[in-house]
């Protein structure tokens, strides 16, 4: 048998939940308040009740002096009980409902007293104050018990002192009054202590609505784990409150974003300007996993609004992945290339091997020249109209791949550009995304060719790609650059979308524009201008063709160091475009696209 479990501890304290707590709170100080304020009220009132019975006392003794039978009295007549002076004395005690009027004389004897036997007999208390002449008014205890004393001198006819009168108004007149008072106070406190409590319960369940009735400990626990995990997942966490301005960033939101501190409090249009990543964090585009691209960085977005009217928008970066993605689109490209190559090399070397054991020796020699002048020629045609090695090597590669496709990729005769690039790297990625566009655009149609121009205009670069494909519609032409739109078929590692986007941003960021048009004969051209893109000519001098160690041998370097034997085939040599390239010019373009 299993042994049961211990009995729970009786725990005492506080309620561990946020509403309890928050209303305990809220009835103490509200019953504390109501018993300071009666207090506070109950003190000057008692304070005031012991002025009021000593003013009174005070005036009643004036009222006594005056009397002349009195002064006459003590002057004329010996102090007994049937006497003039205790007679007067005792009917305006009744009159005035005092506790007592003592009538006394310069030896301190008494000549009225409430109390017969006291007649004649010495004060309890001292009235030298009032034998001097002065008024006094105290609380003091006599004979009678506390009272509130009033005292005065009196005076004769010829304004002599003659003794003096002390008056005595009941203590317990005061606090009857006072204790009266407290049922009153009582009621408002009670009165104030229940719309305190009323107004203490509301706003206990308000706060247990707004903090789900967890427990304070709870609550700071969640912040303690909110700020770990936001600080440490690899994952972009922009919170915005209800007027759609960052209340909160994470560290990796700050990285993929590129901005600090300075931008909570700022909506995002002020913060991160015009783009499509502002839209998606103010929900002006909605849907779930959007891609946008923040600098050169490709991100995915989503947005879920929270109930009090904000959002939080949660950011990931597909930089990485979306270069490993082309790359390997790059190298499939490559690979089909290779594969057609291979089996052209085996045709020309089986045409080869013929011609040997025909011992057509003449015929074998002058069929190997024109396959090796055709490779040479091909790469010449590129290096000696862009001496840039990167983007020579990047259209050889584009000419092998355009060729297995069966386009006929073109180098326009005005295509003249120095290696004087100040960003080759951001070029290439240009040139690249258009020319693929491009190819995906004339796939399949007949007679397809694509051209591309490069040139440059002191140190400008002009860009012009355009093809023989069925073109974009006018009112789609500023769409296409927009980030995640496309009109074809999603490829497995990701999403469409992102080439033209980086093809305007990489323009824009170098102060240029990317532009789209109609081609002559239909199509699609392609604009982009590229101004500050070149140094200063004397800053990095030229090197021809025919200079030592010049930019062309490199180009051919990329295009027939590859290749071998292999030559291009189909549209790209047949149709006079550019052809020939092995894996060397392909593993430039791999690395280079974005």
């Amino acid at each position: 048998m299993s042994p049961s479990p211990p009995a729970r501890r009786l725990r005492l304290g506080l309620p561990r939940r946020v509403f309890s707590q928050v209303l305990l709170m809220q009835l103490t100080i509200a019953a504390g308040v109501a018993v300071l304020a009666t207090g506070l009220f109950l003190a000057p009132l008692s304070k005031q009740l012991d002025q009021e019975a000593e003013h009174r006392a005070l005036a009643i003794a004036q009222t006594t002096a005056q009397d002349p039978q009195i002064a006459e009295g003590v002057l004329t007549t010996p102090p007994t009980a049937s006497g003039p002076v205790q007679k007067e004395a005792e009917r305006i005690r009744k009159a005035t409902r005092a506790e007592y009027i003592v009538v006394l004389d310069r030896h301190k004897l008494r000549w009225s007293h409430p109390t017969l036997s006291n007649i004649g007999k010495p004060v309890s208390t001292s009235p030298e104050e009032a034998l001097k002449g002065h008024e006094v008014m105290e609380i003091d205890k006599g004979t009678l018990g506390r009272s509130a004393r009033g005292k005065v001198p009196l005076y004769d006819a010829r304004h002599r002192i003659i003794g003096a009168v002390s008056v005595g108004i009941a203590y317990d007149s005061v606090r009857a009054r006072l204790i009266s008072a407290i049922p009153g106070l009582l009621a408002y406190a009670g009165g104030a202590l229940a719309v305190g409590a009323l107004a203490a319960w509301l706003i206990s369940r308000r706060v247990q609505r707004q903090t789900r009735d967890l427990a304070f400990s709870d609550i700071s626990a969640l912040l303690a784990e909110r700020e770990a995990m936001l600080h440490g997942i690899r994952e972009g966490v922009v919170a915005l409150d209800r007027g759609g301005h960052i209340r909160l960033l994470n560290d990796e939101a700050r990285r993929l974003l590129g901005i600090g501190d300075e931008a909570v409090g700022l909506p995002p249009d002020e913060a991160l300007g015009e783009g499509r990543t502002t839209d998606v964090l103010a929900g002006r585009v909605t849907g779930t996993d959007l891609l946008t691209v923040r600098g050169h960085r490709v991100l995915i977005a989503n947005r879920m609004p929270t109930d009090d009217g904000g959002a939080v928008a949660t950011l990931r970066d597909r930089t990485e992945l979306e270069q490993l993605g082309r790359e390997l689109d790059s190298t499939r490209g490559l690979i089909d290339a290779l594969r057609a190559q291979d089996h052209e090399h085996a045709n020309r070397m089986h045409t080869l091997l013929g011609l040997l054991e025909l011992e057509m020796y003449d015929d074998a020699v002058e069929f190997v020249g024109e396959v090796v002048g055709d490779h040479r020629v091909t790469a010449e045609q590129v290096t000696e109209k862009i001496h840039d090695p990167l983007l020579a090597a990047l259209l050889v590669g584009k000419a092998t791949v355009a060729a297995e496709r069966g386009v006929a990729l073109w180098v326009s005769e005005r295509t003249r550009l120095p290696d004087r690039l100040i960003d080759p790297r951001g070029l290439v990625t240009v040139v690249g995304n258009l020319v693929d566009n491009a190819l995906d655009a004339v796939a399949a149609t007949p007679h397809a060719r694509v051209e591309v121009e490069l040139r440059a205009e002191g140190r400008t670069v002009v860009l012009r790609v355009s093809d023989t494909g069925p073109g974009i519609p006018e009112e789609q032409r500023e769409l296409i650059f927009t980030e995640g739109w496309s009109t074809k078929k999603p490829p497995a590692h990701g999403k469409r979308g992102i080439g033209l986007s980086l093809v305007r941003r990489l323009a824009e960021r170098q102060g240029g524009s990317a532009t789209v048009g109609a081609a002559d004969g239909g199509g699609a051209e392609f604009t982009v201008v590229l101004p500050e893109a070149l140094t200063e000519p004397e800053l990095q001098p030229v090197l021809t063709a025919h200079e030592p160690g010049g930019v062309p041998g490199a180009g051919l370097g990329a295009g027939a160091g590859a290749g071998g034997a292999g030559a291009g085939s189909g549209a790209g040599a047949g149709s006079g475009g550019v052809a020939g390239a092995g894996p060397v010019a392909g593993a430039v373009v791999a690395e280079e696209e974005v």
